[in-house]
C-alpha cells in the first residue's frame, strides 16, 4: 500500500473536523436527561435536519472508497440497488412512518412483538445489533485503512483508535441530537468531498469532462449492465430484486433509521424527512460512482502513473495523496472521517436504545427513566468499545479472515427479516405460529446457502467450504441470499398461518387499518 505524509494545514483540517465532533457532543450534553432526548432528541428537530442525518448515516465511509472503486473496475451496476430505494418506498413511507411513531416508544421491534409475540422482537433485535456490529467494524476498518496511506507515521490501531474514541464521546455526551446535527455538517461535507473530486478531476484530465465522458461512453463504464436473466452472478436483474428488499430492510426495520422517525415534531414532518433521505441518497452514491467513472478516464490518459499492482479500491485514495492540492487533501480526508463518523455513532446509540428498551425494560419493567438514561449511556461506552475491539480484530485478522468469516454466519441466525415485517405489514391471516414455521425455513436455507457457498477462514490462510454437496452447492449470486430468505419467511409464513385458527390480528397494526383511516377521512 502506498504511503504518504500530509502537509501540515490537512493534517490541521482533519483533526479540527474530527474534535469538532466532541464539540458538538459536549455542546449538547446539558440537555440529555431523560431516554427520550438521549434516544429521540425530545421528538423536536426539524424535518430538513432529520432527513439530512438519515443520508448521511447510509452513505458512510464505505460508500466514499467502495462506489469509486466500484465503478473505476467496472461499470455503475451497484448503483441498481439505491435505484430502487425511491422507487419502492414512495408508496411505503407515508403509511410506514405513521405507523411506527404510533406503535413504538422507541425500539422498532416492538412492533414485531406486538404484531407476532416475543420471540419476533428477539430475532429482530438481535439481527440488528449483530449486523451493525459487523457494520461498526468494517467502517473503522475501512477508514483507518484509507487514512493511513496518507498519515504515513501514524500506523492504522492508533487511526482506528483515536477516531473511535472521538465517536465514543460525541455519542455519550450529546445524544441523537447531537448526533443528528453533526451528521448535517458531516452530510454537507461528504457532498462537498465528491463535488471537490469531480472538479479537481475535470480540471486536470487532459481534454476536460469531453474526454471523460468520451472515454466512460467507449468503454460502457456508465452503464448498468449486464442484463441478462442470470442469478448466478451480479446482473442488472439482481440488483434490483436486491434493491426492492433493501429497500425495506433500511426504512422498515432498522432502527437506525426507525429511530430518527421519532425525534420529528410530527408524522408530517418526519415523512418529510424520510423523502429528503430517500432522494437525497441516490444521488450522492450516483456522485461517488462518477468519481470512479472520471478516474478511470484519468488514469486511463495518463497512462503508466498508477503503481503496479494497485487495487481499484486502493486509486481514490492514490489519487487524493498524489494529486489534490495542500488543503483540498485534509478537505477530503475530513470528509473521509465524516463519513466513518455520521455512519458509526448512529449505530452506537441505536443499539443501546434496543438495549434499554429490547432488553432491560423488560427485565426491570418498573425501572425509573433515570435508570433507563444510565444503562443506555453505560451501553453506549460497551457498544462503542466493542466497534474498536471489532475493527482491530479485522486489522489483526487481515480484514476478511477469520472475523469476516465469523460474521458471515450472523446471516443464518438473522434471515428473513424483511419478510417478517412484510408478512405483518399485509397479512392479517398470518399469526407467530405460522411465521415461526416460516423463519424455521429460512434458517435452514441460509444454513444450506452459507454453508455450500462462502470459504471459511481454517486456520493458516487456508479457507474451505464447511459442507461441499458438489453440484447442489448454492451457487446463485450472494446478493441473492437475502432476497430468498425474505421471500421463504413470507411464503412459507403465509401459508403456515392457514394449520392455525387464530383471530385476525387488529386491523391498525397492518396496512389496511392506514387504507380505512384514509377512506373515512375522504368521506
Amino acid at each position: 500500500m502506498i504511503q504518504t505524509s500530509l502537509h501540515w494545514i490537512d493534517s490541521t483540517i482533519v483533526i479540527v473536523s474530527i474534535l469538532l465532533a466532541v464539540i458538538v457532543g459536549v455542546y449538547f450534553s446539558k440537555k440529555q436527561k431523560s431516554t427520550s432526548a438521549y434516544f429521540a432528541a425530545s421528538g423536536k428537530i426539524p424535518a430538513w435536519a432529520v432527513g439530512m442525518s438519515m443520508f448521511a448515516t447510509i452513505i458512510s465511509s464505505v460508500t466514499f472508497l467502495a462506489y469509486p472503486g466500484a465503478a473505476y473496475g467496472g461499470n455503475w451496476i451497484l448503483l441498481v440497488q439505491g435505484l430502487m430505494v425511491p422507487i419502492v418506498l414512495v408508496g411505503l413511507i407515508g403509511f410506514i412512518v405513521p405507523l411506527y411513531r404510533k406503535v413504538i416508544k422507541l425500539s422498532t421491534y416492538e412492533y414485531f412483538e406486538r404484531r407476532f409475540g416475543t420471540f419476533a422482537r428477539f430475532y429482530s433485535s438481535v439481527a440488528f445489533i449483530l449486523e451493525n456490529f459487523s457494520k461498526m467494524g468494517a467502517v473503522l476498518y475501512l477508514m483507518g485503512l484509507a487514512m493511513a496511506m496518507f498519515t504515513g507515521g501514524v500506523d492504522i490501531t492508533t487511526i482506528i483508535i483515536a477516531v473511535g474514541v472521538v465517536i465514543i464521546i460525541l455519542t455519550y455526551l450529546g445524544g441523537m441530537e447531537a448526533i443528528i446535527w453533526m451528521d448535517v455538517v458531516q452530510g454537507f461535507l461528504l457532498i462537498a468531498g465528491g463535488l471537490i473530486t469531480i472538479i479537481m478531476l475535470f480540471i486536470l484530465t487532459d481534454g476536460g469532462p469531453a474526454a471523460i465522458f468520451s472515454i466512460a461512453a467507449e468503454y460502457d463504464k456508465i452503464d448498468f449492465g449486464p442484463y441478462t436473466m442470470d442469478l448466478v452472478h451480479t446482473t442488472f436483474l439482481v440488483m434490483v430484486l436486491n434493491g426492492i428488499f433493501y429497500a425495506v430492510q433500511k426504512y422498515g426495520t432498522d432502527q437506525s433509521i426507525v429511530q430518527r422517525y421519532l425525534t420529528a415534531k410530527d408524522d408530517k414532518s418526519a415523512k418529510k424527512a424520510s423523502y429528503l433521505g430517500v432522494f437525497m441518497s441516490v444521488p450522492a452514491w450516483a456522485l461517488f460512482m462518477f468519481v470512479g467513472t472520471c478516474l478511470f478516464a484519468y488514469y486511463h490518459i495518463n497512462t503508466g502513473i498508477l503503481p503496479e499492482g494497485i487495487k481499484d479500491d486502493e486509486v481514490f485514495p492514490f489519487f487524493i495523496a498524489t494529486e489534490m492540492p495542500v488543503g483540498i487533501v485534509g478537505l477530503i480526508i475530513a470528509a473521509l472521517a465524516a463519513g466513518a463518523i455520521s455512519s458509526i455513532d448512529s449505530s452506537i446509540n441505536c443499539i443501546s436504545a434496543c438495549v434499554v428498551e429490547d432488553y432491560y425494560s423488560r427485565i426491570r419493567p418498573n425501572a425509573s427513566d433515570k435508570s433507563k438514561l444510565w444503562v443506555g449511556k453505560i451501553s453506549v461506552l460497551v457498544v462503542g468499545v466493542g466497534s474498536i475491539l471489532v475493527a482491530l480484530l479485522y486489522v489483526s485478522w487481515g480484514g476478511e479472515g477469520v472475523l469476516g468469516s465469523l460474521f458471515g454466519l450472523y446471516a443464518i441466525i438473522s434471515a428473513g427479516i424483511v419478510g417478517i415485517f412484510l408478512l405483518g405489514l399485509f397479512s392479517r391471516r398470518a399469526n407467530w405460529q405460522g411465521l415461526y414455521i416460516g423463519i424455521a425455513a429460512a434458517v435452514l436455507f441460509t444454513a444450506y446457502a452459507v454453508l455450500t457457498s462462502k470459504p471459511f477462514d481454517m486456520g493458516g490462510g487456508e479457507k474451505k467450504l464447511l459442507i461441499d454437496l458438489g453440484e447442489w452447492n448454492f451457487k446463485h449470486s450472494t446478493y441473492m441470499l437475502g432476497v430468498y430468505s425474505h421471500l421463504i419467511v413470507l411464503i412459507i409464513g403465509y401459508a403456515a398461518s392457514f394449520l392455525f385458527k387464530t383471530p385476525l390480528c387488529d386491523k391498525s397494526l397492518t396496512i389496511y387499518g392506514y387504507l380505512e383511516e384514509k377512506r373515512m377521512q375522504k368521506n
